[in-house]
């Protein structure tokens, strides 16, 4: 699969970050100390949204996807999963969660493809997915 340079150099960052010659701050972290910059910075995408101001959208989107980065990073040194299994986990459940688009799944209306969700996602949940 063709990776863009521009996630393959953001993946190399925290690589670098993280790594013994990084960044001590960010060698410290772990999941349970970066929760609190997880929901500061999607409290502060949400206020971008209410006002539409689409340069903090950006920007915030970004520190959100930094925090992705991060947990993703951290979770790899302790072998547990990857970025990329992320990307790979969330395609799956994006196919999965529309068989109106990715299968041959009839639906009429917007209502019918949420019921279908949230029947998928139930499912989901109690096969362990």
């Amino acid at each position: 699969m063709i990776v863009s340079k521009k996630f393959s150099e953001l993946k190399r960052v925290f690589e670098i970050l993280l790594s013994p010659d990084g960044c001590g701050w960010d060698r410290k972290q772990t999941h349970e100390s970066l929760i609190k910059y997880l929901k500061e910075e999607t409290r502060e995408f949400e206020k971008a949204v209410k006002t539409k101001n689409f340069e903090n959208m950006e920007e915030e989107l970004g520190d959100i996807l930094l925090q992705v980065m991060f947990h993703s990073q951290i979770a790899k040194k302790q072998k547990k999963f990857t970025i990329d299994d992320v990307i790979d986990t969330l395609t799956k459940k994006l196919k999965r969660r529309h068989p109106h688009v990715f299968g041959n799944k009839k639906v009429k209306s917007v209502r019918e493809i949420i019921v279908n969700w949230n029947k998928i996602k139930k499912s989901e949940k109690k096969n362990g997915n």
